[in-house]
Order: C-alpha cells, then structure tokens, then sequence
C-alpha cells in the first residue's frame, strides 16, 4: 500500500467567497482515496507554511481577482516564494489555480494566467481545468452547468459585491471548483505512483 500524498491548496480570501472555492477544492482531492488536502491562507508566511508546501505533492493556488489580478496578499506571497525559486525547490510538482470576482468575467482569466507563469517559473506543471464550456456556451446551457463560465486555464467563481460568502458563489462554481481538485488530486496520484515504479525498476 502506498503512502498516501498531499495536495497543497494555497489561497487568500479577502471576504470568505475564495475560502469557499478553497474548500471546495480541498474536497474534491479528499474524495480520490490515497490523496489528502491540506488548507494554507497564504496571508501568514511561516515556516509552517513553506514546509508544508515542500513537502506536497501539488499545489493549487488561490485567490480572489482584484482590480483585474490577484490580490495583494497573494502577490507578497508570490514574490515571497522567490526563495523556494533560488533552489528550484517545486520544480516538477504539479500546479493549478483558481479564482473569483464580483464580476462574471472581471478579468479572471489575467489572475489564472499570473499562477500560471508563477508556476512556470518555479519548473512546476500546470494541470489545467479539463472542462468544456458550460452555460452560455450553448442555447441548452444552464447557469448549474459545470464550468458555467467558460474557464479552461482554471477554475473561476462569480459572487456578486452584495452577496456573502454563505451565498456566493454558487454550487456550479463550487462543484467546479471541486472538480479541479479532484483532478489535480488524480494527476498526482498517478505521477507518483509512476514515480515509484520507476525507482523500484532502477533499484
């Protein structure tokens, strides 16, 4: 029996509607046996907290889209992170990230493509959402639809500015939150599995 792996979910959430998508994510990769999820708010960089990130198998960012990119408090984790850079220490881990905004499209898609080159920079591979467009995509499509709103790069969330996070986002975009780590959390899985193959080949 293999030792069971760890899928990271790094995030920040400015007003709980990105915990939201956070947990959600951590759900769907508990939900592969084999595979635990573990929550880190990005906001107190301890050692704790680079340990933790160290030592996992994938890491799935997080966090609100601000004025058009990630938030503040992110981004100092981001640029924090140049440390672990130096020594290349995430290379070959896998990545994915999500996000969410007031508005529907709210320029999501510039704060997925940020965790994506951060990702990049530190050697990581990025799992993408692995979805087909929901909703609008199609006259029969439906706001309950998965990936509601058309992402591929990551999983995005819509919550308006005067909805809370015991009602926003909704259960389409928590579900496709979900499902990116549920997918992330299988990709992993099946990297390491190969990954131990291999050692026990060479040895």
């Amino acid at each position: 029996m293999l030792p069971p792996i760890t899928v990271a979910i790094a995030y920040h959430s400015g007003y709980g509607h990105t915990e939201r998508q956070a947990r959600a994510a951590a759900g769907g990769a508990r939900s592969v046996p084999g595979v635990r999820a573990e929550l880190h708010d990005v906001t107190s960089l301890t050692d704790e907290l680079w340990t933790a990130l160290d030592g996992a198998e994938a890491i799935i960012f997080g966090s609100p889209t601000y004025m058009g990119s990630q938030s503040a408090a992110f981004q100092a984790f981001a640029e924090a992170s140049a440390k672990v850079w130096a020594d290349m220490g995430w290379r070959d881990k896998l990545a994915a990230g999500f996000t969410n905004s007031a508005g529907v499209n709210g320029d999501k898609l510039n704060t997925l493509t940020s965790m994506a080159l951060l990702a990049a920079q530190h050697g990581m591979t990025w799992v993408t959402l692995g979805l087909p467009p929901g909703w609008l995509y199609s006259a029969d499509g439906s706001p309950d639809d998965l990936n509601r709103l058309g992402g591929f790069l990551g999983a995005m969330a819509q919550s308006p500015s005067d909805a809370g996070p015991d009602l926003a986002p909704s259960p389409a975009d928590l579900r496709t939150a979900e499902h990116l780590g549920r997918r992330v959390a299988r990709t992993a899985l099946r990297l390491a599995s190969g990954r131990r193959g291999l050692e026990g080949v060479a040895s």
